[in-house]
């Protein structure tokens, strides 16, 4: 019988649940992960939910680093952000072959394993990427720079370096209206993650009247040249999903 070890989509209670797992001793090939909701339970399968331990998470954590190699822990991190339905047990069968290869694990590619983190990897680490260049702040009345985001993967704290880099001296947030989560950055200050309640989301995401709004979007308007306009590649370039909350491509109706 296959034991499921479940718990919920964080980065901690994943990093618990692989700690469990492996603990069981019940072997690997006999116990499979899963993050919640996990639908229709399968027959003949025992399903184990977990809660998250920050014991346990720092163990998993440590381990990944002094006995693989800190690139292995930033792939497994990325690799949780993803939406993929498949990522935490892939992210335990990574492990398994990185505990028994050591640092030298990511570069076998040949191994399944190995390429299924490296591909889940990749399209977090390129969706945060498009994001750090994508992201739209407007000012709100309280003169702090307010960004809404609906990724398909939990990006926020990838991106979040990349504007406290920028914009240290400012108030900002950027908002996940999807997972109703937001990182806040106190001027001169660390940002922080926090949840938000569906309610705070829409109240913080209302539209606000910004002049450089209408700047922007005349600036955007009138710098294109109608006879070199191409969609199909403009949308290779920058696909529609991204488009939501981007200045440029709200209409002003």
């Amino acid at each position: 019988m296959t034991t499921i070890f479940t718990c919920q989509d964080r980065f901690d209670s994943m990093m618990t649940c692989i700690y469990d797992a492996w603990a069981s001793r019940l072997g690997h090939s006999n116990v499979r992960l899963m993050t919640e909701p996990i639908g229709t339970p399968e027959l003949f399968c025992e399903y184990r939910s977990v809660r998250a331990d920050s014991e346990k998470t720092r163990k998993v954590i440590r381990s990944i680093r002094g006995k693989i190699s800190t690139r292995a822990y930033i792939m497994v991190y990325r690799a949780a952000m993803s939406c993929q339905p498949d990522k935490l047990d892939a992210i335990y069968r990574f492990l398994i072959a990185g505990f028994h290869y050591g640092p030298s694990v990511i570069h076998y590619l040949k191994e399944p394993a190995v390429m299924r983190i490296f591909d889940i990897d990749r399209k977090v680490a390129n969706e945060a990427h498009s994001f750090n260049e994508f992201i739209r702040f407007t000012d709100s009345p309280e003169h702090i720079l307010v960004s809404r985001i609906s990724p398909k993967s939990n990006v926020l704290t990838l991106v979040a370096p990349h504007f406290a880099d920028r914009m240290p001296s400012e108030n900002w947030m950027i908002i996940d209206d999807t997972r109703h989560i937001a990182i806040v950055h106190p001027a001169d200050q660390d940002y922080y993650l926090t949840s938000l309640s569906p309610e705070e989301t829409e109240r913080l995401t209302r539209e606000y009247d910004d002049p450089y709004v209408s700047l922007w979007k005349g600036f955007f308007t009138h710098i294109g040249i109608k006879e070199r306009e191409n969609p199909r590649c403009q949308r290779n370039m920058l696909p529609l999903w991204y488009r939501r909350h981007m200045t440029e491509f709200i209409s002003n109706n």
